[in-house]
């Protein structure tokens, strides 16, 4: 992976394929105890929204590899006093070896990766969450030993960050990658167009409104929360708009008879997903969990040059 050294992880589009599925290879060596990487870097989190999975499967994947972590809240940090991005990031970009970044916009980002010779990830903005992204295509690959022509339909608000990085990053892997969301929540076209041109003719992208066309024969059936973290104003509203397209047994009954189910979490239960589904025996919840700490490992190791 000594072609990713250096370099930042801003969005999926950032991989190319053979890359994806050189991280992937290489988180699931790290999970199964075959190689064991060492480093002593620093790695900053700087996280503008609330985070569980994301802050501590990055610290816990820093931990492993021998390196440290400093939490760089923005309330107790001088970005909370309107100090520009442009002078945190020169002054981030002398004190550390790598920064996870969680924001709202994805200039922020940029901006970051602009100004710092260091590697930047996309820990999640409004727009994209890759990391997520490559625990799911670690956790598809574990669970059917290949992500070439399986078929994932993600269920719910296509416009959220989830749905973006899902179709850029399944167009990567060779997946057909189908969006079943209401007609005013579908992706944005730009991401559209990007993960149709990524495909070409090796996977389809779909976009529809009806749940059970998106459903039928998937192979992985994934969902999250119907209002995203800034959404939260919008969350009692957008409930009846998005009750069709609840993750249910109902639902999942148009699935391929062995699919899966795949939530980035936190869930809300009974809302976009039912109970009986995400603590059913089609679940692979607590695998994708935990893999955020085998694809960050190895995403760290890969961006830092580590041996």
């Amino acid at each position: 992976m000594g072609g990713l050294k250096g370099r930042d992880l801003l969005s999926m589009a950032d991989l190319s394929t053979d890359e994806l599925y050189g991280l992937l290879q290489l988180a699931a060596e790290l999970k199964a105890g075959q190689i064991h990487l060492r480093c002593q870097k620093i790695l900053g989190l700087l996280f503008y929204k609330a985070s569980t999975r994301t802050r501590v499967s990055f610290t816990a994947a820093m931990y492993r590899l021998g390196g440290q972590v400093l939490d760089l809240n923005p309330n107790v940090t001088q970005v909370s006093r309107g100090e520009p991005l442009i002078d945190t990031a020169r002054v981030l970009d002398r004190y550390l070896d790598i920064l996870a970044i969680r924001t709202f916009e994805q200039n922020d980002l940029e901006l970051f990766a602009n100004y710092t010779d260091i590697p930047i990830i996309n820990a999640l903005s409004d727009l994209e969450h890759p990391c997520q992204v490559l625990a799911d295509l670690q956790t598809i690959q574990e669970s059917f030993h290949t992500l070439a022509d399986v078929t994932l339909t993600y269920v719910g608000d296509g416009s959220n960050n989830m749905a973006h990085s899902l179709l850029l990053g399944g167009a990567l892997a060779g997946m057909n990658v189908r969006i079943a969301a209401p007609a005013d929540y579908q992706p944005a076209a730009d991401i559209v167009q990007k993960a149709k041109a990524i495909a070409g003719d090796r996977s389809t992208i779909t976009l529809t409104t009806d749940p059970i066309v998106g459903a039928k024969d998937a192979q992985v059936i994934y969902t999250d929360v119907w209002a995203s973290m800034g959404q939260e104003g919008q969350a009692e509203s957008r409930i009846p708009i998005f009750q069709p397209y609840q993750v249910n047994e109902a639902l999942m009954a148009y699935a391929d008879k062995d699919a899966i189910v795949l939530h980035c979490l936190p869930a809300h239960r009974g809302e976009e997903i039912s109970d009986g589904v995400i603590e059913g025996p089609q679940s692979k919840v607590w695998d994708e969990a935990e893999n955020r700490m085998h694809a960050q490992q190895a995403l760290i190791a890969s961006l830092l040059g580590v041996d």
